[in-house]
């Protein structure tokens, strides 16, 4: 039987040859199919405060539902990478031109000025990653940074995704934490167990 991590690498390398086959302008109008989606949730309208991620090329956009939910007086908050620590927490912005820098790892991050967010006041978290299946498991780029933030969440969870990265089973290790339900531009899913 292989092990998780081998399983998991195999993935990975399966997922980024499927996610290079949705051309820009296919990754453009999925995005704003899954972002309108997201909207119709009550879990998104009822959201007080919403943890997002600044998209990587590859990942679906949830970019313009940040200012959205600013202008709609919503609490939004970015992961912001503690070198120290070597692991990301929750930081409040208020003003995409003021308080974002590029980070540690060339994705955008709130700038120091910004308050940390302790987890139990995040309602929503939207989580990026490589693949998901549809028991809330997710399969990350294997730093497990993602999953420790996850740990000290107590708000809903939602994986975002292409179509594409959902799979049957995600390979899973003690340290991975489940997810509460799954976004792709054509449904939403909450997960069992």
């Amino acid at each position: 039987m292989q092990n998780p991590r081998d399983a998991k690498q195999q993935l990975r390398q399966k997922i980024r040859l499927a996610l290079n086959t949705i051309s820009p302008d296919e990754r453009t109008t999925l995005s704003a199919q899954a972002r309108s989606l997201l909207q119709l949730q009550p879990q998104w309208r009822d959201a007080r405060s919403v943890l997002f991620y600044a998209p990587l090329p590859q990942e679906l956009d949830v970019w313009p539902l940040l200012e959205d939910a600013l202008a709609a007086g919503k609490t939004v908050s970015l992961p912001r990478f503690d070198a120290k620590a070597n692991r990301y927490a929750a930081c409040r912005i208020e003003d995409t031109a003021k308080d974002l820098v590029s980070g540690q790892f060339g994705i955008r991050e709130p700038h120091s000025h910004c308050a940390l967010l302790a987890g139990n006041r995040l309602d929503l978290v939207l989580v990026p990653g490589v693949a998901f299946d549809l028991h809330g498991r997710r399969l990350g780029r294997g730093k497990g940074f993602y999953d420790q933030l996850l740990a000290i969440v107590c708000g809903l969870t939602c994986g975002v995704a292409f179509d594409e990265q959902i799979v049957g089973d995600i390979p899973v290790e003690p340290h991975d934490i489940h997810l509460n339900c799954i976004l792709t531009p054509t449904r939403w899913v909450e997960c069992v167990g």
